[in-house]
Formats: structure tokens, sequence, C-alpha cells
């Protein structure tokens, strides 16, 4: 039985670049059905500055990039490298940033449940398609409703400290490893692929990573 293929994923819900990755990442898994792999998302805060509140996305824009108008014209790009991989990038519907804690233990959560991937996803869904806030608390309930937590058990533990301290570690923990950038994908713990890649780079990446993980195995 070949051991899977770990690929740990650092990224966050609110970097387009890492919507578009983790499609990205699935194409290049489909590309290899012959090696099984077992994917990890690990959390990173694009903007650790932003209060747990979240603030105007025009304020945040301003903040970031000098100016909304300023923007306008990576989130054109970005738009449509998203539709080419069949993502809705809808930047006019976002008007709030979020701090995403909350969205990070959740993932957190979901992976209790082996369900990490599809809370991902509804996630960054959520912000970059249907423009919704994921510092409402109401909003995050029903998204882990959405693939199978407890909706009681989640609103509850979004209500506590659960897993603050160890979600907020592990992200400093990235960037105190050097991690910039996001998308971040390590695969098998060797070999390191920065930024939104083409699924054939990261198929590459996979299949070199079995290898080394054979030649250590013999």
């Amino acid at each position: 039985m070949t051991k899977p293929v770990r690929i740990d994923v650092v990224s966050d819900v609110v970097c387009p670049w890492c919507f578009i990755g983790k499609r990205r990442l699935e194409q290049a898994i489909n590309m290899r059905p012959d090696i099984p792999v077992e994917v990890h998302f690990r959390p990173y805060f694009l903007n650790d500055w932003i209060p747990r509140e979240g603030i105007s996305r025009t304020q945040y824009l301003t903040t970031k990039f000098g100016s909304p108008e300023r923007y306008a014209e990576i989130a054109t790009r970005v738009r449509d490298a998203a539709a080419q991989e069949g993502l809705v990038y809808a930047m006019d519907k976002i008007s709030s940033q979020p701090n995403t804690i909350d969205a990070h233990r959740l993932i957190r959560w979901a992976e209790g449940i082996g369900k990490a991937a599809a809370m991902k996803q509804r996630l960054m869904d959520l912000y970059f398609t249907e423009g919704a806030d994921l510092t409402n608390e109401a909003v995050l309930v029903q998204a882990a409703a959405d693939i199978g937590l407890d909706p009681e058990d989640v609103s509850a533990a979004l209500d506590s400290d659960k897993d603050v301290t160890e979600v907020t570690q592990e992200a400093e923990a990235a960037k105190e490893a050097g991690i910039q950038g996001v998308p971040m994908f390590i695969f098998g713990g060797k070999f390191a692929v920065s930024g939104a890649q083409a699924p054939e780079y990261l198929a590459e990446a996979i299949e070199r990573a079995a290898q080394a993980d054979n030649a250590a195995a013999e």
C-alpha cells in the first residue's frame, strides 16, 4: 500500500490567489489518480492587523493599495484568472474585509469530520462569489451546517475562545518559518511551491514527493 503524499496548504480564505490555487491543486490531484494524497489546510493571516469585527472593504483597499481604484486593475486580472478555473470573483459584492480567525477555526473543526476542504471552499465561495461577511456569526454557523457540522455546537464554540490560541500560533509560525506569500503548498514535508501555480506544475510536485517518499522507504 503506497503511503499518501501529504500536502500542506498554507493559505487564507480571503486571499484570491488561494481561492484559485485550491482549484488548481484539485486539478493537479486529478491528473495523478495513481498517487494517493492527503491534503491538510493550514491557517495564515493575510491581514493580521484587521480587528476581530472586521473593517469595510473600502477602508481595507485604501489602507492596503492607496484607494479602491488602484486595486481595480489587479482585481480584473484576478477575476479573469478565477473565471478560467470556473470560479466567480464578484469583487463588487464584497463590502467588508473580515478578520479570518473564526473562519480558520471552522476549517480546523471541519477537519475533525474529514470536511476541511469542503469548509474551506464554502467560506471562500461565500466571500468571493456571494460577498458574505465572514465576521457575521450567523453566516459562519450556516456555512458550518452546510458541510455537516452541528450548528449549535459551532455557535457555542465560536462564542468561546476554543482553538483561538492554537490557530493564532500556527498562523504566526508560518510567518516565522519565512512564508511571506500564500498560497504555499508543501509536498511531503520536502518541497514547497509558492503561488497559484499551473495544475501541471503542481502535479509534477506531487510526483516528486511520491518518488522521494518511495526512495526513503526503500
